[in-house]
């Protein structure tokens, strides 16, 4: 803690920015993140770039790349990073933590309601209705990621295969994830445009000063020194899965507190992409494998996400809570959520602390940019592939396994087909492209429109799935 107050001083004098306005400036951060990872980075852009010109705008995205390679939540990730730039390892927590807490907070109370009330009719049709503005919500996020990141047809060629792999041949994600990141690295140091960076989440043609408080240089906390790079990886190791092995030795492998805790460790490492290119997994396994949840419920979970600040990784809190719910052992539910957050949070401030200090050495590197470039296109066609996942339990009631020729996927059956789900969906979609609709009133308004449906007797929901 010594070491982290001496680097709060340093960077304070530095740049001016004392470590109680950073706290005010990251709590409003934090209460404005809606909008799921587009609409937090603009938050922070906004905030962080323009407002306060904490940083410049290239090193925010540059900052922003690295926390895209990154498994986990990247809006998180990137206010960790700007905060520890800013003020060290104790603002990377602060930043970092702050994130995460009021959507916590939100969340674990909506969780409650849901498990007490969740087949309470109208409260199940109202979830009814969330699911088709949540599914126009994912295919936006597919179009808004690809028209920033397909730029090009080689781009658009990986994302096709990502799609193609993961979907039709449910291929491995990591696997994915590292194909791709080879071939725009190696792209990339062959100096090949296709893989050239196009600004990432900001503006193509930004032309924003770099005027910043920060400056460009590498504050003096940005350490690259194994000694360091041990220490901190030793810290935030013991903090992530201490709690992991003691469930382990405590209850066993088959408590639901310890199937939880590896279950989301595991998922820990391997979230490329940010919540919608993993939930799809998450959702099989919680449903086919774990039975923790009821077909169609993480569609309601992210429902939850997207109207609470906070990342929309928050809904695997929803999961943890519901498995803990589901499968009583004696310990408070709640705890089941908390475990989740845990496991899942934690790391990211391993992945920052670990590799910032290496990150700040690396900026302009063109091999790294061509990385990221191919990474973002493959996590348009895992996207592509969560929002035709999601529309196949939304709006059918009935599908069958295709399993031949190495293909593996359920197929919809026509006949079995919502017609309700689907005009809300067909709704929800036109609202959000064609008239602009914001993200909160889009999801009020198909929540609104499920009650209403119930309410008027035409529609019948026995429960929250």
């Amino acid at each position: 803690m010594n070491d982290m107050t001496i680097n709060v001083q340093t960077a304070e004098a530095a740049h001016g920015v004392s470590l109680g306005e950073a706290l005010r400036v990251w709590l409003r951060v934090a209460l404005l993140s809606f909008g799921g990872p587009a609409g937090q980075i603009a938050v922070m852009h906004r905030i962080l770039v323009d407002e306060r010109k904490w940083v410049s705008e290239s090193r925010f995205l540059h900052a922003l790349n690295y926390c895209m390679l990154l498994p986990g939540p990247e809006a998180q990730q990137l206010a960790t990073y700007v905060g520890w730039l800013m003020h060290g390892t104790l603002g990377g927590v602060i930043a970092g933590g702050l994130f995460v807490l009021p959507g916590a907070v939100a969340i674990m109370a909506l969780s409650v309601i849901y498990a007490v009330f969740g087949n309470v009719g109208v409260v199940a049709a109202a979830f009814f209705g969330l699911k088709a503005a949540v599914l126009a919500i994912v295919l936006q996020a597919v179009a808004r990621v690809g028209k920033r990141a397909l730029r090009n047809r080689v781009l658009q060629t990986l994302a096709g295969a990502a799609f193609v792999a993961i979907f039709f041949f449910d291929a491995s994600f990591p696997l994915i994830i590292l194909v791709a990141g080879a071939i725009g690295y190696f792209g990339g140091r062959a100096a090949n445009p296709a893989f050239a960076g196009g600004g990432g989440h900001g503006s193509a043609g930004a032309t924003a000063s770099e005027d910043s408080l920060l400056g460009e240089a590498a504050p003096d906390h940005a350490n690259a020194a194994v000694g360091r790079s041990l220490k901190v990886a030793g810290i935030w190791l013991v903090l992530w899965l201490t709690p992991v092995v003691a469930l382990l030795f405590w209850l066993g492998g088959d408590n639901v507190f310890t199937q939880i805790a590896v279950f989301f460790s595991k998922m820990a490492v391997v979230t490329f992409g940010g919540a919608y290119a993993v939930l799809a997994y998450v959702a099989q396994q919680a449903v086919d494998n774990f039975h923790w949840l009821r077909p169609g419920e993480m569609l309601d979970g992210l429902g939850m996400a997207e109207t609470t600040p906070g990342p929309l990784i928050m809904v695997l809190q929803f999961v943890g809570f519901m498995a803990a719910y589901r499968q009583a052992s004696g310990l408070p539910p709640l705890l089941g959520g908390l475990l989740a957050d845990w496991v899942t949070f934690t790391r990211c401030f391993l992945w920052i602390f670990l590799g910032a200090p290496y990150i700040e050495r690396l900026r302009g590197n063109r091999a790294l940019t061509g990385a990221l470039s191919a990474i973002t296109a493959a996590v348009v066609g895992v996207i592509l592939n969560l929002a035709v996942w999601f529309a196949i339990h939304t709006l059918f009631h009935r599908t069958t396994p295709v399993r031949s020729l190495r293909l593996a996927f359920d197929l919809p059956l026509p006949s079995s087909v919502d017609p309700w789900a689907l005009l809300l969906t067909i709704g929800a979609i036109v609202a959000i492209f064609r008239l602009k609709t914001g993200l909160l009133q889009t999801l009020a308004a198909s929540a609104a429109a499920g009650a209403a449906l119930y309410a008027a007797g035409l529609i019948s929901v026995g429960g929250a799935g």
